[in-house]
Order: structure tokens, then C-alpha cells, then sequence
């Protein structure tokens, strides 16, 4: 058994940081998602996110930012859209060499937030 945390087998903050940064560099890359981060400050929001999956992988890092629903509040992302950008993070993890076991646990701690980002039904 592996005794290490999903966030130091990931590699710590700064390799959750660059899989982060490969990340949002294929969301705004996808014109179905891109239009979610027209007047977003990404310094702030790709720190926000390397917070955020730093804190769900079990690292020594507390999430500071808003709850999730109020963050994605008035957004009205859609489960289809919810599924690209959760598509896109797998792709990431998978670029960085991430191992299957790891990228689903990813995946796994991303999806137990899906109901409170998306607003509207599944297309």
C-alpha cells in the first residue's frame, strides 16, 4: 500500500501547478468552455485552482476561496460543460504522466462538487 498522499504522489504544489496552468491552457483553448473565463483574472483563478486541488489531493493546503456554490453562482454551466473541463483536467493529469489510479482519484474529489457548479441540466 502506498502510504504517501495523493498530493505528494502528484508531486506537491508545484507540479498540481503546472498540471493546473496545462489545464487552463486547454479549457480557454475549447470554445464551448472558454466564454466561462472572458473577464476572469487567470493569475488569480489558475493560484485559486492549484489551491483548491492542492487541498482535495490531501495536501497541507486549507482552500481560502469562496464555496462553491457561491463561486459558480449566475454562471449557468451546464453538466455538458461541467464534463469538458473535467475532461480537460484528466487530459492534464494524463500529460504530466499521472497514473490512472491517481488521475481517477483526481476526478473522483472533482466530481462530488459537480452539483454545486453546474446550474443547468445536462444537455
Amino acid at each position: 500500500m502506498n502510504e504517501h498522499t495523493l498530493y505528494e504522489r502528484l508531486g506537491g504544489r508545484e507540479a498540481i501547478g503546472a498540471v493546473v496552468d496545462e489545464f487552463y491552457d486547454r479549457v480557454l483553448d475549447d470554445d464551448r468552455v472558454a466564454h466561462h473565463f472572458e473577464d476572469v483574472d487567470m493569475t488569480a483563478q489558475r493560484a485559486h485552482q492549484t489551491q483548491f486541488l492542492s487541498a482535495v489531493a490531501g495536501g497541507p493546503v486549507e482552500y481560502a476561496g469562496d464555496n462553491m456554490d457561491a463561486a459558480h453562482d449566475g454562471m449557468g454551466i451546464t453538466g455538458t460543460e461541467f464534463g469538458a473541463i473535467a475532461t480537460h483536467l484528466d487530459d492534464a493529469l494524463a500529460a504530466f504522466d499521472v497514473g490512472d489510479d491517481d488521475r481517477a482519484a483526481v476526478m473522483e474529489a472533482v466530481a462530488e462538487y459537480e452539483d454545486a457548479i453546474v446550474e443547468v441540466p445536462a444537455e
